[in-house]
C-alpha cells in the first residue's frame, strides 16, 4: 500500500480523496494555483505544492508541474479526482512511464473509452446496444446538417472529447444544426483541446441511467447498481440519485452484465462509470463511458456501503476486489444535489465572489465512513470566508442523503435544503427545493427534457409553491417579536416611559414591482425565556418555539408541535429593517410594523429603479472576452453583441430588440461585475 499519493485537482473532490486517504493511514499531497491558495483542500492536505496561475491550463492542466510535485514530494501515486486530467491517455501513460502509479484505470483504457467515436465502436464489438449516428469526426458545418437530415431530427451535436455537458448541443432543424456544429466545435477546441465532432440521434423522452463498475487487476469486474440522472439542466447533472425509480429488476441486470462485459472488453480496473440512455419502453443504449469516479459517486456508497475512493487505491496498489457480484447491495434510497454557485432567478448565471457565510446543515454521514448511513452527507471544498473563483466550475458543495425509501430520502433532502445557509453570492438552492416538491419528480415521473419542460422560460420565485405561505409571515412576526425583546431590555431607559411592546402588528409583503400585501398579525403569550409565543395570521394560530436568536441565520423550532428548519435574514430589499424569511424554497421579504406605522407606510411613494433599458448589461461576473459592435453600429432583435466567460463556460448576449451602437464602454479582457454596462444603445 502506498505510504503518500498526491491529489492532481482541487475544491471538494481533493478533500474528498483526502478523507479517505486519512483514513488508510496514507499522507496527502495538494497542488493548488494562485486562486486557490487559501483553499480548503490546500489545508486538508499533509503537504501542498504551488503549481501556476489561476488559468487551469497553466496550473490543473499542466502534466509537468504535476508529475514535478510528486517527485518532489516523494508521492507514489496520483490520484486525478475528475475533471482536468483525469481522463487524459497522455497524462496517465506519462505518469506510468515515471514510475508513478496512476490512481485511475490504465492509459489503453482510457484511450478506448475516452475518445466518444472510437467507443461507440468498441461497444457494438462488445455486444452492448449503441444508438444510431454517424461515428467519425465531421469536418464542416455544411456536412454535420446533411447528415443530421439523414439520421433524421432531432440529433445530438457532440465533441468526442467532450464531458460534462460541454461540447454538446441538441438540433432540431438544419439551423440549429449549422449553429450547434461550429459551437461544439469551439468549445471542444477551448475545453479539451481537440475539436473533432460527432452527431448521433437524439432518442425523445430520454432517462439518463448509468452503472457504476469496478474493475481490478486480476480481471475481476462488478457492477454496483445503477444511478438515475435524467434531473438535468443544459446537459448538467441537478439532482442524481440510487437506484432509478423507473427501470425493472430485468432491465438493471442487463444493463449490469453489458456494463461489465463492455469494461472487461478494455481491461477496465478502477473505478468507472457506464452510461446509458433509457427509452420510454425501458430500451436502452449505451452513451459513453466515464473512466473516472463521478461528481454523483456518493449515491453509490450509500446504498451499497463501499468506499469507491478506498477501493480506487487498493484496485492502483494491486489489491483484488473485495466484493463478489453477489456481495454487492442495495439497501435504502440515496439522493444528491448539487450546490451550485448560480442565481436561479437570473437564469443560472454564474455567481462568484466570497462566501459570507457558508453553514451546511447538519451532518451526520461523512465521506469516506460506512457505518454511519442513514442520514446527511456534505461533500465541499470550501468553508466560510472563502472565495468562489470565476476560473472553475461552479459547484460549492454536494449535499447528499440516504433514507429508508425514496419518499424519505426526499424528505431528509428538503428539511437538509431548508438547513443550507449560503450568503454573499446566490445558489441554486430555491431551485432544488422546487424541483423536489415537484408532483412529477416525487412521483418519479419525469425523463431528460423535465427541466426544459416544467422550466423553459426560467426560473422564478412563484416556481416554488409553498403549502403554507402565511407560516412564512408568522416567521417573520415570530423574528420581529425576538428583536423587539432585545430592545426592550436595553438599559438606561427613562422610567415611566420604558419601550413597550404590544401584541398587534402588520407584516407587509415587499414587492419587486411596490405592490405590497398587509396581513395583519397578533402575537400573544410571548415567552423570552423559552423563546415561545402564539401568532394569529388570516385566521390560523401557529404555536411557534425557537431558541433563535437576532443575528442567527438559521432558525429551528417547533410549530404547532412539527419541527422545522428555516432560514432569516435581517436587512434586505434595501431596508435594514425588512426581514428575509426562506422555507422549502419559497422566499418572503417582509417588513413588520406596528398597525399605524404600516397606516403610514401605505402613504409612502414607490420609488422605481432606474430605466437601464438603453444599456447592455453584464448578467454576471467574468471575463469580457468579445465584443462584437462598434460605436454607430445597426443592431438588430437577436444579433450577438458580446461575449462573457466565467466559470469554463462561455454565455453570449444577444440584442433584444433592433437600435443603434452609442457607446461601448467596456473593453475585451475586461474582468466585470454583475449589472456593469457593456455597450450604450442611442434612443
Amino acid at each position: 500500500m502506498f505510504t503518500k499519493i498526491l491529489i492532481a485537482n482541487r475544491g471538494e473532490i481533493a478533500c474528498r480523496v483526502i478523507a479517505t486517504a486519512k483514513k488508510m493511514g496514507i499522507a496527502t499531497v495538494a497542488v493548488y494555483s494562485d486562486a486557490d491558495r487559501d483553499a480548503r483542500h490546500v489545508s486538508l492536505a499533509d503537504e501542498a505544492v504551488y503549481i501556476g496561475a489561476p488559468p487551469s491550463r497553466e496550473s490543473y492542466l499542466v502534466a509537468d508541474k504535476i508529475i514535478a510535485a510528486c517527485k518532489k514530494t516523494g508521492a507514489q501515486a496520483i490520484h486525478p479526482g475528475y475533471g482536468f486530467l483525469s481522463e487524459n491517455e497522455d497524462f496517465a501513460k506519462r505518469v506510468e512511464e515515471e514510475g508513478i502509479t496512476f490512481i485511475g484505470p490504465k492509459h489503453y483504457s482510457i484511450a478506448a473509452m475516452g475518445d466518444k467515436i472510437a467507443s461507440k465502436k468498441l461497444a457494438k464489438e462488445a455486444r452492448v446496444n449503441t444508438i444510431p449516428g454517424y461515428n467519425d469526426a465531421i469536418e464542416t458545418a455544411e456536412q454535420a446538417v446533411s447528415i443530421a437530415k439523414d439520421i433524421g431530427y432531432p440529433v445530438m451535436i457532440k465533441a468526442s472529447a467532450g464531458g460534462g455537458g460541454k461540447g454538446l448541443r441538441v438540433a432540431f432543424n438544419d439551423k440549429e444544426a449549422f449553429e450547434g456544429f461550429t459551437s461544439c466545435r469551439n468549445e471542444a477546441r477551448n475545453s479539451f483541446g481537440d475539436d473533432r465532432v460527432f452527431i448521433e440521434k437524439f432518442v425523445e423522452e430520454p432517462r439518463h441511467i448509468e452503472i457504476q463498475v469496478l474493475g481490478d487487476a486480476h480481471g475481476n469486474v462488478v457492477y454496483l447498481n445503477e444511478r438515475e440522472c435524467s434531473i438535468q439542466r443544459r446537459h448538467q447533472k441537478v439532482i442524481e440519485e440510487a437506484p432509478s425509480p423507473f427501470i425493472s429488476e430485468t432491465t438493471r441486470k442487463a444493463m449490469g452484465e453489458q456494463a461489465v462485459a463492455l469494461a472487461k472488453a478494455v481491461k477496465y480496473q478502477s473505478a468507472g462509470t457506464v452510461e446509458f440512455v433509457v427509452g420510454k419502453d425501458q430500451s436502452f443504449y449505451f452513451l459513453e463511458m466515464n473512466t473516472r469516479l463521478q461528481v454523483e459517486h456518493p449515491v453509490t456508497e450509500c446504498i451499497t456501503g463501499l468506499d469507491l475512493v478506498e477501493l480506487m487505491i487498493r484496485v492502483a496498489a494491486g489489491e483484488k476486489l473485495p466484493v463478489t457480484q453477489a456481495d454487492v447491495k442495495r439497501d435504502g434510497w440515496a439522493i444528491e444535489c448539487r450546490i451550485n454557485a448560480e442565481d436561479p432567478f437570473r437564469n443560472f448565471l454564474p455567481s462568484t465572489g466570497r462566501l459570507v457565510r457558508f453553514q451546511p446543515p447538519r451532518t451526520s454521514m461523512w465521506a469516506s465512513d460506512r457505518e454511519h448511513l442513514l442520514g446527511v452527507r456534505v461533500d465541499t471544498g470550501v468553508a466560510e470566508g472563502g472565495e468562489i473563483p470565476m476560473y472553475y466550475d461552479s459547484m460549492i458543495a454536494k449535499l447528499i442523503v440516504h433514507g429508508t425509501d425514496r419518499n424519505d430520502a426526499i424528505a431528509k433532502m428538503r428539511e437538509a435544503l431548508n438547513g443550507f445557509v449560503i450568503r454573499g453570492i446566490s445558489s441554486n438552492i430555491p431551485f432544488q427545493a422546487a424541483l423536489l416538491a415537484h408532483p412529477k419528480f416525487v412521483a418519479g415521473d419525469f425523463n431528460t427534457g423535465f427541466i426544459a419542460e416544467h422550466y423553459g422560460k426560467g426560473f422564478r420565485a412563484e416556481d416554488v409553491p409553498h403549502d403554507d405561505e402565511d407560516f412564512l409571515a408568522a416567521l417573520a412576526a415570530f423574528a420581529n417579536r425576538r428583536a423587539l425583546e432585545r430592545a426592550s431590555g436595553i438599559s438606561g431607559q427613562m422610567r415611566g416611559h420604558e419601550f413597550k411592546v404590544n401584541g398587534e402588528f402588520v407584516v407587509v409583503r415587499l414587492d419587486a414591482e411596490g405592490r405590497h400585501e398587509h396581513l395583519p398579525v397578533k402575537v400573544t403569550g410571548f415567552d423570552g425565556g423559552v423563546g415561545a409565543c402564539s401568532i394569529e395570521v388570516n385566521g390560523k394560530r401557529y404555536d411557534i418555539s425557537s431558541k433563535w436568536h437576532l443575528g442567527g441565520a438559521r432558525i429551528r423550532g417547533t410549530a404547532n408541535g412539527k419541527e422545522f428548519t428555516a432560514q432569516v435574514e435581517r436587512g434586505v430589499a434595501r431596508n435594514p429593517l425588512a426581514f428575509r424569511i426562506v422555507h422549502n424554497g419559497t422566499r418572503l421579504d417582509a417588513l413588520v410594523l406596528t398597525p399605524r406605522t404600516a397606516q403610514m407606510y401605505k402613504l409612502m411613494p414607490y420609488k422605481a429603479p432606474p430605466d437601464m433599458s438603453k444599456f447592455l448589461l453584464s448578467p454576471m461576473p467574468g471575463l469580457l472576452v468579445d465584443v462584437a459592435v462598434q460605436p454607430g453600429q445597426k443592431v438588430q432583435a437577436g444579433e450577438r453583441l458580446a461575449v462573457i466567460e466565467a466559470m469554463k463556460m462561455e454565455n453570449v448576449l444577444f440584442a433584444s430588440a433592433d437600435g443603434v451602437v452609442g457607446k461601448v464602454l467596456a473593453s475585451k479582457g475586461e474582468s466585470l461585475t454583475v449589472d456593469q454596462p457593456i455597450v450604450e444603445f442611442e434612443r
